[in-house]
């Protein structure tokens, strides 16, 4: 189930899958491990502002539509008093060079229950857009890449301590984790 959203949904839920997991950067009454179905995690979003620049652009993770997949990541419920104030951050966040599209999709939450949430997907049809790239392309690119919001490396290692603090394993990060800390010696 797919919505473009304009206006705030209650109860405000948002999904969760990389910075937003040990970053989420706005309050939040209620969390859970929870599963969104048909899409992948995949650092397939060239970062020009937060984690790289236009001349040496980064990578950072987006939600990649691909049916038969599911990503894993965490639901946030906001309390209604905030919901508006959330999702002004996060359209400021997330939607600084719209490569990303904000929609609403049905997750699954670690209750069974399921929840309509606000989440953001790549646009497949963006600039920025870099799906596909083999997993050592992603390391060198990743192991140099500074935005401004600080070091590629560092989102890529906050984001796999962060799945992992909720039980969530990635073996395509965990491998990349391992890899750029071959490369750059950390």
């Amino acid at each position: 189930m797919e919505h473009t959203t304009t206006d705030t949904p209650r109860p405000l839920w948002v999904f969760g899958y990389g910075s937003l997991i040990w970053d989420p950067g706005f309050p939040f009454v209620e969390k859970q491990v929870a599963i969104l179905p048909d899409y992948e995690r995949s650092f397939c979003m060239r970062s020009i502002h937060h984690r790289g620049t236009d001349d040496h652009p980064g990578l950072v993770l987006a939600l990649d539509h691909n049916p038969g997949e599911a990503c894993r990541g965490i639901a946030f419920r906001v309390a209604d008093k905030d919901a508006d104030a959330t999702v002004d951050y996060l359209r400021e966040r997330e939607l600084i060079s719209s490569a990303y599209l904000e929609e609403q999709h049905e997750i699954a939450l670690t209750t069974g229950d399921r929840v309509l949430s606000l989440t953001y997907v790549v646009d497949r049809d963006h600039v920025q857009y870099c799906g596909g790239l083999e997993l050592e392309t992603q390391a060198q690119i990743i192991s140099t890449a500074v935005g401004g919001r600080g070091p590629n490396t560092e989102y890529l290692w906050n984001t796999v301590s962060g799945l992992d603090a909720i039980g969530v394993s990635d073996t395509r990060l965990t491998w990349l984790a391992g890899r750029v800390r071959e490369i750059t010696g950390a």
